[in-house]
């Protein structure tokens, strides 16, 4: 059966500019940053525009700016959507498919990502944490290579299993100066210093999921409309009950994109619709099957093509 899924982009896909053709071309989308705004008290819409990428790269910053992005795009594509689609997101995408499968509108959304970026930047103070891609190795080498320098310097843990090849680890940063020469020792190929604030999706910020927690046990969630699969355990959000303890756990749990997007390939997934700023989830995608079909909406044009695709 050829489904199609809508998938929305973590953060690190950002970029000054994003989200402005829609802005100037359709007028939900307008309203989307308008209503974006008006709920955070300040000019996300500016932000988002202009940047400077200094301030976009904020983690309390991004987050809600992509979460906008992606839901004023996805509101002009809704209109098209002729059958159901099955949802999911990377990290921070994943509250934007929740929003688009109509778990929790989209203000309060806002607010809650506002917050969850404000806790996971400060819960681990500046220079005490990172992250680090592990290029060309197994799972099974990665988990063995971060429990091998945990041991030896410090805390290090995968953070993130994007595809084949490319895993993301977090922990201290004594762990991660000291590991960078070592990757080969573990059939890694490579091992490069990312340029993140914190070791997000590491145990290390479960300080910041038990505050989220205190945020998402207020919110009355709904049952989504869609099938939305979950990144720490690749199952589908079957009750509304089920959200606020995904999501809080989600802070400090590896994100396991890959086994996400298999999971929706044996579902019957064809087509992958990327929602949102850049190309990332498509080069993962194609990385873990290149038989499947992906289009990226980020522009007019990428728009455009969907709606070709879709026959619209």
């Amino acid at each position: 059966m050829n489904k199609t899924a809508f998938v929305f982009p973590g953060q690190g896909a950002q970029y000054a500019g994003m989200g402005r053709e829609f802005y100037d071309n359709f007028k939900e989308s307008k309203e989307i940053f308008q209503r974006a705004d008006e709920a955070l008290g300040f000019d996300i819409t500016k932000l988002c525009f202009e940047g400077p990428d200094e301030d976009l790269s904020i983690t309390k910053i991004t987050q809600p700016a992509l979460l906008t992005v992606c839901i004023a795009m996805y509101e002009v594509l809704k209109k098209t959507q002729k059958d159901t689609v099955l949802m999911g997101g990377l990290s921070l995408g994943e509250y934007s498919a929740l929003t688009a499968a109509g778990a929790m509108d989209f203000e309060t959304a806002k607010k809650l990502v506002y917050k969850r970026g404000s806790y996971m930047q400060s819960t681990v103070p500046l220079g005490e944490g990172g992250m680090l891609a592990l290029l060309g190795c197994t799972d099974e080498d990665a988990i063995a290579f971060c429990r091998n320098i945990t041991g030896r310097y410090g805390l290090l843990e995968p953070a993130n299993f994007n595809c084949p090849g490319q895993i993301v680890a977090g922990g201290k940063s004594s762990a991660i100066d000291n590991a960078l020469d070592k990757a080969s020792q573990f059939n890694i190929k490579r091992a490069v210093k990312l340029q993140v604030s914190a070791p997000f999706h590491t145990s290390m910020l479960k300080p910041a999921g038990d505050r989220l927690k205190e945020e998402l046990i207020k919110i009355k969630f709904k049952k989504p409309d869609n099938k939305v699969i979950s990144n720490v355990d690749t199952a589908y959000y079957e009750t509304n009950e089920m959200i606020a303890e995904k999501l809080e756990k989600q802070v400090y749990n590896p994100v396991r994109w890959e086994a996400c997007v298999r999971k929706m390939i044996a579902d019957g997934v064809s087509t992958f619709v990327e929602i949102g700023p850049g190309k990332t989830l498509s080069g993962f995608i194609k990385k873990i099957d290149k038989n499947v079909k992906t289009i990226n909406i980020e522009n007019i044009q990428g728009l455009n093509s969907y709606l070709q695709f879709a026959g619209v």
